[in-house]
């Protein structure tokens, strides 16, 4: 029988509470969004984009959408990275990091975004955030997401985390691990990981994440604080990972993480070593959400974080130059670098030189394409800089204009002047097109087009 390992298990750990913990609080799989932050406040997002919401517990930024038919790719506010649709209990972690603008952080199994997306907003816009993802079709959607989501100080890279701790000694203020896990809390969502289940999936899974713990450690600067997460109820992923990590680390101390949601922890899934139970936090299917564990740990001492020099920056090309001061002047004097043609703003924080050496697949925002005499932007410039662009075409939610953008088509563009533009949706960026004649020629990357038509909320 599927899943019978998983169903054996918990109603041996659970006892009576089986069916009240695991039963879920609704009949489908709970449908969320998480406001992106770094466009607009909660408040101004729910007023305007027309969908039925509720607010989250688990996160202050999230919302539960009540729409079965929700198709979050088809409003144009997700095309404008506005939010990202995420299960509401997967907000919760990245929450709980308590990041600030400035710091260093890391999320260690990026892919495919939320949480980092969630910590960019945090940022805002300042510091470093570097998004890790190990499988290299995952790390490119990661990419895309945090393209969409407008961030602008975030460095992606396709690695193992070994080569990272390596190249990021004690480096990091914060870091999160939301750990490969056996996705047990995924089950309604995905029913073939139900079918796929096993105790030894378990204890691979386990085995993985007690790897990647300890090499998210070594990255962490003393002080820094750490959250570890899982989509799953496994104890062996789950309390007993932090129990046993705690015991290998007396340099490292369990805080709270609340009573906001969710449930605290379980005497009887330590694996027999001790842990404070009431300090981690547990989010079962029958409290909204569809599974999740999450626990912090704060580094204590450790080696101090070295120097990290500012690498040169390369010389403004003439061709952005003259592009930036007329369509961007506030990132005119910005330090930038070529490679080959194609011209990055990176983030203004340096990473170690050891750092160089990792597969990187974008190093803050691709700005455009260096041309013989021209700078030709790219869609990244758009979504991260849209709103400072000095020629827009700021676009209402309802404009018919703004599903034939989408679509990729020519769209009239009478409030805009000639030369390159800004397109946005209610003031958030959507991407670029270039101004003739009052005719807006599309510049929407065709590989994120829509192919069908927008949908708004439940009666559009």
């Amino acid at each position: 029988m599927a899943g019978e390992y998983f169903y054996e298990r918990e109603r041996a750990l659970l006892g009576s509470r089986f069916d009240a913990l695991l039963t879920p609080a609704a009949d489908q799989a709970v449908r969320g969004v998480t406001v992106n932050t770094l466009r607009c406040t909660t408040q101004r997002f729910a007023a305007g984009c027309g969908l039925p919401l509720r607010p989250s517990p688990f996160c202050p930024a999230s919302y539960f959408v009540d729409l079965p038919d929700f198709h979050p790719g088809r409003h144009p506010y997700h095309h404008a990275g506005a939010f990202y649709s995420q299960e509401p209990s997967a907000a919760a972690p990245a929450a709980l990091l308590d990041v600030q603008p400035g710091m260093k952080v890391l999320d260690t199994c990026a892919a495919p975004g939320g949480k980092s997306s969630q910590l960019a907003a945090a940022l805002q816009g300042q510091g470093l955030l570097v998004c890790n993802e190990y499988e290299a079709g995952r790390a490119s959607i990661l990419r895309g997401n945090l393209e969409r989501m407008g961030v602008s100080n975030a460095v992606v890279t396709n690695e193992d985390t070994a080569r990272l701790a390596e190249a990021f000694p004690a480096f990091f203020d914060r870091v999160l691990v939301d750990a490969p896990c056996s996705g047990e809390g995924m089950f309604r969502k995905e029913p073939q990981a139900l079918t796929q289940h096993s105790e030894a999936l378990v204890r691979q899974c386990a085995a993985l994440g007690a790897q990647i713990l300890e090499n998210a450690a070594r990255m962490l600067a003393p002080g820094g604080l750490l959250v570890y997460s899982t989509c799953t109820f496994a104890p062996e992923e789950d309390e007993g990972q932090v129990a046993a990590f705690l015991a290998r680390h007396p340099d490292f101390a369990l805080e709270s993480c609340g009573e906001a949601f969710g449930s605290p922890g379980e005497e009887n899934r330590t694996g027999g070593l001790p842990l404070d139970v009431s300090k981690v936090r547990r989010i079962w299917p029958s409290q909204g959400g569809e599974g999740h564990f999450m626990a912090r740990l704060r580094r204590l001492d450790g080696p101090e974080t070295a120097p990290v020099r500012p690498a040169k920056s390369a010389l403004i090309c003439k061709e952005w130059s003259v592009f930036a001061k007329e369509y961007f002047p506030e990132l005119a004097d910005r330090p930038a670098v070529l490679r080959g043609d194609k011209l990055f703003l990176p983030p203004a924080v340096p990473m170690p030189a050891a750092a160089q050496k990792l597969r990187i697949l974008r190093a803050g925002v691709l700005a455009g394409t260096v041309r013989k005499g021209r700078f030709e932007p790219e869609h990244h410039l758009f979504t991260a800089f849209g709103t400072l662009c000095k020629n827009q075409l700021n676009l209402p939610l309802a404009d018919e204009r703004v599903q034939a953008y989408l679509q990729g088509h020519p769209i009239p563009a009478p409030e805009a002047g000639n030369g390159w533009c800004a397109v946005l949706v209610d003031g958030y960026p959507l991407g670029g097109a270039k101004v003739s004649s009052q005719t807006a020629k599309n510049h929407y990357p065709k590989g994120l087009r829509l192919l069908g038509p927008v949908e708004i909320g439940s009666g559009l």
